[in-house]
């Protein structure tokens, strides 16, 4: 469909923008489940450097991913492209105060081959005050260590809590689970974000593994001629979708060469107000307050 720079440039043209002015391409790339077998490390790594290559440059990871295998395989691939990449990582909930939330980060920039973070969030809600988190967070940041921080798996409570919590910088990003067949956020967290101009990060926007939605997206008749209207595959759209409105950076995985070009060429789909009525008929948006989805 689009030539490698074409692609490039499509991501480079569908950005995000986070609360400290940082603009970000919309769709950059996951990492969970890589680092967890050594057969499989040469392909992860080249997957991710194409990925670089077509200009998804945000990379997430976290020390959970294969006990920090999946933050080594992400090392390995940003070899001599550093200043390329925006590099996330996360920490446990139980690491995430005191001497255990510097310790926690020093091993994950160990694993990478860095020596700062462009963004380290907290993986979830754990017991550790959010204030002892928070404080630590802004201790890296001081130190240099880290650039950015946020959190991920919060719902709308949560963050009303951290809102509350003194800082000196603001809450960057919450990474949560949001895709066509979860569309939970959308009732009252997603709108709370935009409000407070927070960034959402959206982790399995191809649902994990695809394979449910996959399916409803391929055999409804009317999806497919969406797709066929764009020259691109039913999960290509669900993608766009997850981008639709310019504030959420979705960040689907892939290891086949060909699933990241198609991921990397979504970002050039603009989905037009019939069709987004198509993808609502068929994957209704929440009409009361649900739990948080998380996987």
């Amino acid at each position: 469909m689009y030539s490698a720079d074409e692609i490039r440039k499509n991501i480079e043209n569908r950005t995000v923008t986070l609360p400290d002015g940082t603009s970000l391409p919309s769709i950059g790339q996951g990492t969970w489940h890589m680092g967890e077998n050594e057969g499989h490390k040469e392909a992860e790594i080249q997957a991710l450097q194409l990925g670089l290559n077509l200009g998804m440059t945000v990379i997430d990871t976290a020390e959970m991913y294969g006990n920090g295998g999946s933050e080594r395989i992400v090392g390995e691939a940003i070899k001599g492209r550093r200043e390329e990449v925006f590099l996330v990582s996360k920490v446990f909930p139980h690491n995430a105060g005191g001497g255990k939330l510097a310790a926690a980060c020093e091993n994950s920039l160990k694993r990478l081959g860095t020596d700062y973070l462009d963004l380290y969030l907290l993986h979830w809600r754990g017991g550790i005050p959010l204030q002892e988190t928070v404080a630590g967070m802004e201790k890296l940041k001081k130190e240099g260590k880290i650039l950015r921080w946020g959190v991920s798996n919060f719902d709308t409570k949560d963050m009303e809590e951290l809102w509350q919590t003194e800082s000196s910088t603001p809450c960057m990003t919450n990474q949560v689970l949001y895709n066509l067949g979860s569309r939970g956020i959308e009732y009252d967290l997603l709108p709370w974000q935009r409000e407070h101009q927070i960034t959402t990060m959206a982790y399995c926007p191809l649902a994990q593994g695809g394979g449910t939605l996959r399916k409803q997206m391929k055999n409804d008749p009317d999806i497919n001629k969406v797709a066929e209207n764009h020259q691109v595959t039913p999960m290509q759209i669900a993608l766009a979708w997850s981008i639709r409105n310019g504030d959420v950076l979705s960040i689907p995985k892939a290891v086949q060469e060909q699933h990241i070009y198609d991921n990397a060429a979504a970002a050039a789909i603009e989905l037009h107000e019939e069709e987004l009525k198509i993808l609502d008929r068929v994957f209704s948006p929440p009409r009361k307050k649900m739990p948080l989805d998380i996987v």
